[in-house]
């Protein structure tokens, strides 16, 4: 098995990235601390103590630390690092002093326009069950569509220690194994893969409940940017072979974002408009902070084996397995108040 990418070793990568993690992680915690970016628990925290921010910068410095060893110009890397030193400003003043949502929400979109506009990356078709879809003219604003969505959804599952940076790592890891089965690791969404999981990693040490620091909203948004553009490349570039994979992955910030929408839209409420009742938040109810992210990482787990055997040729069979685990987090979904509300049992 080949695994070198780009002539670097795939150990290599992740091992100088997730070192580099640990180090800039923590200095951003003694910045944070010195600067007084403190995360201060409120009613929705699920944290009880006083904690450090911009642990977002740490993983950030570590990308680009591996990108600067590892990875290659050109000018689709130039938007990207570009839209992350935007996220990652964006992010910042946020943690300091909160930003409006609506005004995070337009630099979302600036940040998605350079991406697509000037970094050239655009979904122009997907093959679909046998069925091409060509998006046409509408193929840059749907990309822009698609990166925004991502972006806001792993921005919103950051709810737990550990669990944005667990649920990116599951992600990371599972695309590279894929492309390391399939020989396929030409691709710059893989080295990004490579590098982005020893970034988070690396800041996993630190943020595994209990958490020593959070990434804030410096770290989610730039999470989110980096899953959607390795996400797109994948569909660009054919490095995995169908849409359903990167989707599938992606299942859970997902689909908790969708649910948000529709609870706050039945709810007469801004969609903006922040709750604790996420899927997150309702296994918590039931579990330790520990036991939860590992509940949810297992469901993670569960849909990466499946995915990475999707990807080997056992896709009949393997849709039986996605389809069984769908409906059960639709079951769970249905049995707490991530929609609907439900009066407590007295």
């Amino acid at each position: 098995m080949n695994l070198n990418v780009n002539g670097h070793n795939v150990f290599l990568i992740v091992s100088v990235t997730f070192i580099a993690s640990l180090i800039f992680v923590f200095l951003a915690k003694k910045i944070a601390e010195y600067i007084g970016a403190i995360d201060i628990p409120n009613e929705r925290s699920a944290h009880k103590k006083p904690t450090p921010l911009l642990g977002g910068i740490g993983i950030f410095l570590s990308f680009l630390f591996g990108y600067m060893l590892f990875g290659q110009e050109n000018t689709l890397m130039l938007s990207v690092l570009m839209s992350s030193f935007l996220i990652l400003l964006l992010g910042v003043f946020d943690d300091i002093k909160s930003i409006k949502a609506r005004y995070k929400f337009l630099m979302h979109i600036l940040v998605a326009a350079i991406v697509v506009f000037y970094g050239g990356l655009k979904l122009t078709h997907i093959d679909l069950f046998s069925i091409n879809l060509n998006f046409g003219w509408f193929s840059p604003y749907i990309t822009m569509i698609i990166i925004v969505s991502i972006i806001n959804a792993i921005n919103l599952i950051d709810g737990l220690d550990g669990l944005c940076a667990g649920i990116s790592s599951i992600y990371f890891l599972t695309i590279g194994v894929i492309a390391l089965l399939l020989n396929q690791l030409g691709g710059l969404d893989i080295i990004l893969s490579f590098i982005m999981l020893g970034s988070t990693l690396g800041f996993l040490v630190y943020n595994f409940p209990p958490a020593k620091i959070f990434m804030g909203d410096t770290g989610s948004t730039f999470l989110g940017l980096m899953i959607s553009v390795i996400m797109l490349l994948g569909f660009k570039t054919v490095t995995l072979t169908s849409l359903v994979i990167p989707l599938v992955l992606l299942i859970l910030p997902i689909t908790d974002t969708l649910f948000a929408i529709i609870r706050r839209l039945l709810q007469k409420k801004s969609i903006g408009e922040a709750d604790k009742e996420h899927i997150h938040h309702q296994l918590l109810k039931r579990f330790s902070t520990q036991k939860t992210i590992l509940v949810i990482y297992g469901i993670n787990i569960l849909f990466s084996i499946i995915t990475i055997f999707y990807a080997l040729g056992k896709r009949e069979e393997m849709i039986i397995f996605y389809i069984v685990l769908i409906f059960i987090i639709l079951f769970l979904v249905f049995k707490t108040n991530v929609i609907f509300t439900k009066k407590e049992k007295k």
